[in-house]
């Protein structure tokens, strides 16, 4: 080796060649502690010196990457530091992890609360945000606590109505509120989304599931026009459909709970039903098969719906608690307040209409 010639290698300190002439060491100190450290730093010269001895012909210097390396990870951020750390405010993986891992509880429904608002409304949310740019208000009259009857008109060809109602009511209410909603018999059949709307905590339209829901203080939906509602043509939106024969009343005359009559407007015209094909409906077993202007033309393309102005509106509570115990057999007093819901949903969604102004504003 030449002498004469400059030496621009950086030497290892007298530690570092004291570590590489006798070996590591035998106790190997925390990760966290600055002993730790030294002995890093240390290694990442030792390792430097040896390069820069096997490469003394070389003019490069790779041993400086190495320190910045060591460097690098000595200041990242803890692992419980992580945002995706179950520790931490769990996000959508970690909230997969766990049910994949099978360390998580339901209630007798079914209902997953966090998969629910963490997995199944966190996907729908930029819909509700960006997409439809839902406006809510009367959120107030939904109860902190206590079981309710939210009663919602019915439209848009698909239930899309239904989700954006939940995450309206979870995302704005101050307790952030789960909404238990009644589904009919079609979406429990459907395999994958009957097993998806249990894990959002809805059951089966009937009396004893409502009626149970309530007692125990949920907050429950219901659509009672149905599919009659949804599946109605475009010249004949936002017009409500028949309510049936007050099924939802008595259940909240029976448990003495509050109905909130509620108004949708924006859901028509996402999927504008310009005709009903009643012969594919009947071969594949559907109450409806909608066309659309862009279904099923332009193919999965007219799944996409069209980007319409949306408000929410829930309206004053209608009290049931006063009434006398057998009122919820008395077919006069369910009819007198069926009426009423419907007469509040009607009116309110005329107020909405004058509201918005553009469909797509």
């Amino acid at each position: 080796m030449d002498d004469s010639r400059p030496d621009n290698r950086v030497r290892p300190s007298k530690a570092a060649r004291e570590v590489g002439a006798t070996g590591p060491r035998p106790t190997v100190p925390s990760a966290g502690s600055s002993d730790s450290r030294t002995a890093q730093a240390g290694s990442a010269n030792t390792g430097s010196a040896n390069a820069g001895t096997a490469n003394s012909g070389s003019p490069s210097t790779p041993k400086k990457r190495k320190i910045k390396t060591a460097v690098t990870l000595n200041n990242a951020r803890p692992h419980d530091a992580s945002p995706m750390n179950p520790g931490n405010a769990p996000g959508m993986w970690s909230v997969l992890r766990e049910r994949l891992a099978g360390d998580y509880a339901v209630d007798d429904f079914g209902f997953d609360p966090k998969f629910t608002d963490k997995v199944l409304l966190q996907a729908v949310r930029p819909l509700y945000r960006n997409w439809f740019r839902v406006e809510v208000s009367g959120i107030q009259s939904i109860p902190d606590q206590g079981g309710a009857l939210v009663v919602a008109n019915h439209s848009g060809t698909i239930a899309v109505d239904s989700v954006m109602t939940q995450v309206a009511i979870h995302d704005e209410h101050p307790s952030h509120r789960f909404l238990r909603m009644l589904g009919a018999d079609l979406v429990f059949q459907t395999p994958f989304l009957g097993d998806v709307a249990r894990r959002a905590g809805h059951t089966l339209a009937c009396h004893d599931d409502a009626e149970r829901l309530l007692t125990s203080g949920e907050v429950v939906g219901v659509w009672p026009e149905g599919f009659k509602g949804i599946g109605k043509p475009f010249s004949e939106r936002y017009r409500l459909q028949r309510f049936g024969r007050g099924g939802f009343v008595s259940a909240a005359v029976r448990t003495g709970t509050p109905i909130i009559p509620t108004a949708i407007v924006g859901a028509e015209e996402i999927y504008p039903m310009v005709a009903n094909a009643s012969v594919v409906a009947r071969v594949l077993g559907l109450p409806y098969f909608p066309i659309t202007p862009t279904f099923p033309f332009l193919g999965p393309l007219g799944l996409v719906p069209l980007p319409s102005k949306w408000l929410i509106h829930f309206d004053d509570p209608i009290p049931t608690d006063h009434l006398p115990s057998g009122a919820a057999d008395d077919p006069a007093v369910l009819f007198e307040i069926t009426d009423q819901v419907r007469e509040r949903i009607q009116r309110r969604l005329y107020d909405l209409l004058a509201q918005r102004g553009g469909a797509f504003a």
